[in-house]
């Protein structure tokens, strides 16, 4: 039997329309709008001003706090100005404007690390390498990676988990990334076990992934410390403690991190992208990204330069098609819808999906049958039901008291309920009302 976690979850359409695509580069836009929040935390601080030419990878806003991370050019050019730009929920958020040169926008001196070099590196000069390079979680959480890697004191990392699940419908870009860098995939991987101290690499992959699979257990035959595990294609998969729970039987407790159970969870595209950084001296500019949808003609996984409009995807993928109805920023189930394809890529940005007119419009709630469906489909035990009933009574305290605080957001509860009822939009806003009141 395939590993899985043991509560909940669900098994949605998986509409994995680009599976199988090759990787294309996105053409630069003839501007970049980079965004300064881009992870959890503080926004990045510029360090540059309009007129300043900047070349690639150069840093161009700078960390912030211990939870915050830089933000680099994705090319050479020049800053034409400092200001507001929209973010994809229609949010004011400022950003630093970015015209590439268009004789050379990718030229650069940067020379690759020596075996010898790395060789060498300590797990505090690796850390240091990845808080550098801006690395944050690619999988959507945008944590930045620097914090994960620094175990905090008294604790103790033995294993590192390289998320490669990618379980939301239509997303297929980390699928995508393992076909085609699965050594340099673990060979980043290798650099978190080394950074934490840790004395094991777990690769979890769902089985609906067949040649990723067989690309990454190729690439581990090299590697003792490696091992790579099918999972059973189940949605949410890919949250940090399904995972854990399935790969190592570990169980988190509620309001603690990972590393509790000794554990150190990344995505793929996250151990990507801190091989490229010591390999390759590249801080994070870019990132695959998924564009797909039923109605679109040219969906597939590309390249995407950091900054670069969402109009531009739309166009590279065959432009909107006239029965669209939404554009969800992410996958279909924790993706939030987009207000403006003005707004921009950003590293946490895994895709964009086209949702026809036809299923874009929720059916009228009915009332609540207590069926127990959101319950059965929790996969952290919650109880959905009771969490809408509160926040429309505003009982925020009571939705302290049964553990709201603990759900992940991950929509099962919203999509199994046969009334059409808006739990998860409930949950929301009285986890908002509760951070207020701290």
């Amino acid at each position: 039997m395939m590993r899985t976690f043991k509560k909940g979850g669900i098994h949605p359409s998986e509409n994995k329309l680009t599976a199988g695509k090759p990787i294309l580069d996105l053409p630069l836009p003839g501007e970049l709008r980079i965004m300064l929040a881009q992870s959890i935390g503080a926004p990045a601080r510029p360090v540059v001003k309009p007129g300043d030419v900047v070349t690639v990878g150069q840093m161009i806003a700078e960390a912030t706090g211990f939870v915050s991370a830089p933000v680099h050019s994705p090319v050479n050019g020049t800053v034409k100005k400092l200001e507001p730009t929209r973010t994809p929920q229609g949010i004011w958020q400022d950003s630093i404007v970015l015209v590439p040169d268009a004789d050379n926008p990718f030229d650069s001196s940067l020379q690759p690390r020596s075996e010898e070099e790395i060789g060498h590196l300590s797990p505090a000069e690796i850390i240091s390498i990845v808080a550098d390079a801006g690395i944050v979680g690619l999988g959507g959480a945008t944590f930045p990676t620097r914090v994960k890697l620094s175990v905090p004191e008294g604790k103790r990392a033995t294993t590192v988990i390289i998320n490669g699940a990618e379980c939301e419908p239509y997303l297929t870009c980390d699928e995508a990334l393992m076909n085609v860098e699965a050594d340099n995939i673990l060979k980043g991987a290798l650099l978190i076990m080394r950074a934490t101290g840790a004395t094991e690499v777990i690769v979890g992959i769902e089985h609906n992934k067949p040649d990723s699979i067989a690309a990454m257990s190729r690439a581990a035959e090299r590697y003792p410390e490696i091992r790579v595990e099918a999972l059973r294609t189940r949605y949410p998969q890919g949250g940090e403690k399904q995972l854990i729970y399935a790969l190592t039987g570990r169980v988190v407790p509620c309001g603690a991190l990972p590393v509790e159970t000794g554990c150190i969870v990344d995505n793929v595209a996250t151990a990507y992208a801190i091989y490229d950084a010591v390999y390759n001296r590249h801080p994070l500019t870019h990132r695959l990204m998924t564009v797909s949808g039923e109605g679109l003609t040219s969906p597939g996984n590309f390249r995407v330069a950091n900054g670069t409009p969402l109009s531009s995807l739309i166009d590279f993928a065959g432009g909107m098609p006239e029965e669209a109805g939404k554009v969800i920023a992410g996958g279909p189930m924790m993706g939030r819808a987009v207000s403006t394809l003005e707004a921009t890529a950003t590293k946490g940005l895994s895709g964009l999906v086209v949702i026809p007119e036809s299923q874009a419009r929720r059916k009228p709630a009915g009332p609540c049958i207590r069926c127990a469906r959101c319950v059965a489909a929790c996969p952290m035990g919650l109880e959905p039901y009771l969490f809408m009933l509160q926040a429309e009574n505003q009982v925020w305290e009571g939705m302290s008291e049964h553990g709201v605080m603990n759900c992940m957001e991950c929509g099962c509860c919203s999509y199994t309920c046969p009334s059409s009822r808006p739990l998860l939009d409930y949950i929301r806003l009285g986890k908002q009302e509760l951070r207020k009141k701290k």
